[in-house]
């Protein structure tokens, strides 16, 4: 990986939070981006990707980017960034601290480097799958996922029931009677929490590749795993589970199989 692209990393977080603080807490006009229910955007979703895409197309012009409110550029590219300028929105317009900008880098179309930045708390979370930091102020510290071999002892989060289908929901509830203790409600949060050794597991259904992609290298350099629900490494949106440790992760496949 080239050196220069963990301090971009940081250099787009940065571009991303000045275009989002501005409008945090304050009253905001949100639009819907769908017809059927609620699916909610805002000047700051829009002025942060379009800053990071600014920043990206100046240093690095043969870089693809894929983000989810103004879509590809030449995403056949060897690099591609992936981008979620604000990964839980409706956290955001409530006025609740526990959105994300997500950012990765996909390399040959594998998840390589990523970052989870909380720009009003003031932490950032990244990883290149091989290590992960966490930072916060002027202090920084590797992470690393916690052991956790059985669903009994496990700590279980998803963002919201109402992003799995029927079927889906039935393994999810089976799960969750498995677990010692069910979250909802985190988005990226809950992503980052396990990279950093608080939470077990994530299951998650109905995301964007913007919404996992830039997550993996982060999980996986603290030490955890993300696959789909199948069990194959995470590409693309769709199903995932992240787990800190691989006896979890078999013990969760195997109840979303109908197998447990």
């Amino acid at each position: 990986m080239p050196p220069d692209l963990l301090p971009f990393l940081h250099e787009l977080a940065d571009a991303a939070a000045e275009a989002i603080l501005p409008h945090f807490r304050v009253p905001l006009e949100v639009d819907n981006k769908h017809q059927a229910g609620f699916d909610p955007v805002t000047v700051a979703d829009r002025g942060a990707e379009a800053a990071m895409r600014r920043l990206i197309n100046r240093r690095f012009p043969d870089h693809g980017i894929l983000g989810e409110e103004y879509g590809p550029e030449r995403t056949e590219a060897e690099f591609v960034w992936v981008l979620d300028p604000i990964d839980g929105t409706r956290a955001f317009i409530s006025g609740l601290p526990l959105w994300g900008v997500l950012i990765g880098l996909k390399r040959d179309g594998e998840p390589a480097l990523g970052m989870i930045a909380q720009p009003y708390i003031g932490e950032r979370f990244w990883g290149d799958c091989r290590e992960a930091w966490f930072e916060r102020g002027t202090g920084r510290r590797r992470m690393a996922v916690r052991p956790c071999g059985a669903l009994a002892a496990a700590t279980l989060s998803c963002t919201s029931p109402t992003m799995f289908a029927d079927a889906e929901r039935e393994r999810l509830r089976a799960l969750e009677a498995r677990v010692r203790l069910v979250r909802y409600g985190y988005d990226c949060y809950a992503y980052a929490m396990v990279a950093h050794g608080f939470v077990d597991c994530v299951v998650e259904a109905g995301l964007g590749p913007y919404d996992i992609e830039p997550i993996v290298p982060i999980i996986r350099g603290a030490g955890g795993i993300v696959t789909d629900w199948e069990g194959v490494p995470k590409r693309g949106g769709g199903r995932a589970i992240a787990a800190g440790d691989a006896r979890l992760h078999e013990a969760t496949l195997q109840v979303l199989s109908g197998l447990a």
